[in-house]
């Protein structure tokens, strides 16, 4: 398989904020609300394109958008920060946000959420046409109190947000595919950039760097580790120097351009040397794993089948496999996952792969107790003929 090629130039950003309005609006229609109230900063940045201080805003609630069913876009804006929102033609009106978290407005909080939950209960009154269900993707304890005080019954709003990001149009798809290629250029500079005494963190910060040059915004892990720390996995980067002969193993998790979550995983050997008889098993049976799985995606297949027939990791490397065999990838890790069926008590669920979804397909092989540890993560597009790459990003020829 090969990688299409992307044209950043050919990325038409009203189309995609159009487009994706509209699905989460078919979304709401279908789940007989009047609309839904959104907190978390990537589902407002999907809903209207608008963005600011998108990782602080995730721990310090004070912005939010409505969305309604039918009716306006409404972005409520952290103070001094409306005029971010101006020119997207998603946007219909920005007002000034409410803050009742307490570390702002302390013992006053109970008050600020209720004229948060007074101004949320009007224009749900307003622009709801009589329907007083409303979706929510998350919330604070006081606010939503504050709501259901006022009658407004509240739904989860991630299943609509969710379902509503799956599927990309072929200009998103153009944009994600120009961000996965920079992050897979970035690779290549710490491919060549990789030597013996170099920290970790060092490391990282290459690819980092890399990223952000091209466009990209921010890490949102640590995951790049070197020898025996790469087993077993989701250890954190630190400042170990990279020695030679060592594997160094890594995770991008970056947010490239356009706000794209970059998701590609390598491991390769640092310095001039050839992988041991040991690496290079790891090292195969993980591209095994990869490639098994990755010929397995269809449209039409269904979640549970995937995890029924996905490569069954042997029994040395089982007790450390990964979190998941693959996952829905867009603005952010997404739906859907796909659980190994020794896990499957923990909220394995059944739907379908659709035609336009991008699925990161994740392997990692390490055994308890082992040395090593070799991560791999491929991006690919699913289409009517089968997986098809979302970039070009050489594996080691081991």
């Amino acid at each position: 398989m090969r990688a299409p090629d992307a044209k950043s130039d050919s990325t038409d950003e009203v189309h995609i904020r159009r487009y994706r309005l509209q699905r989460v609006r078919q979304r709401l229609i279908a789940s007989d609300v009047a609309g839904i109230i959104l907190f978390d900063p990537i589902n407002i940045r999907y809903a209207t394109g608008s963005r600011n201080m998108q990782v602080w805003t995730m721990h310090n609630p004070c912005r939010y958008a409505f969305i309604a069913t039918e009716g306006p876009v409404i972005l409520f804006e952290l103070g001094g920060a409306k005029h971010l929102a101006r020119g997207l033609e998603t946007v219909d009106e920005v007002r000034s946000a409410w803050a009742w978290d307490y570390m702002i407005v302390g013992e006053r909080n109970e008050e600020m959420a209720g004229n948060w939950a007074d101004e949320m209960a009007t224009v749900i009154q307003d622009h709801g046409g009589g329907n007083r269900r409303v979706a929510i993707d998350r919330g604070d304890l006081l606010p939503v109190q504050a709501l259901q005080r006022r009658m407004i019954e509240l739904i989860d709003g991630k299943p609509v947000m969710e379902r509503a990001r799956a599927i990309k149009s072929p200009q998103e798809l153009t944009a994600i595919k120009t961000s996965f290629q920079d992050c897979a250029d970035a690779i290549a500079v710490l491919r060549r950039a990789a030597r013996p005494g170099m920290a970790e963190s060092e490391a990282l910060g290459i690819l980092i760097k890399e990223s952000i040059v091209r466009g990209g915004e921010y890490p949102e892990t640590r995951l790049l580790t070197s020898g025996p720390r790469t087993n077993p996995w989701f250890q954190e980067t630190a400042d170990r120097k990279l020695e030679a002969g060592d594997l160094l193993s890594f995770d991008t998790d970056m947010i490239g351009r356009g706000g794209v979550y970059t998701d590609i995983s390598r491991s390769w050997v640092i310095g001039e040397r050839r992988p041991t008889a040991e690496q290079q098993r790891l090292y195969n049976l993980a591209r095994a794993q990869l490639e098994h799985n990755i010929g397995l995606l269809r449209s039409g297949m269904g979640f549970r089948e995937m995890s029924e027939k996905s490569w069954a990791v042997p029994e040395a490397y089982l007790a450390n496999r990964y979190a998941d065999i693959a996952h829905g990838v867009g603005l952010g890790v997404e739906y859907p996952l796909i659980w190994y069926k020794e896990d499957a008590a923990y909220g394995m669920y059944d739907g379908v792969f659709e035609e336009n979804m991008v699925v990161c397909v994740e392997s990692y092989i390490g055994a308890v107790g082992g040395h090593e540890g070799v991560k791999l993560e491929q991006p690919v597009l699913i289409t009517a003929n089968g997986p098809q790459l979302i970039c070009e990003c050489p594996f080691e020829d081991y």
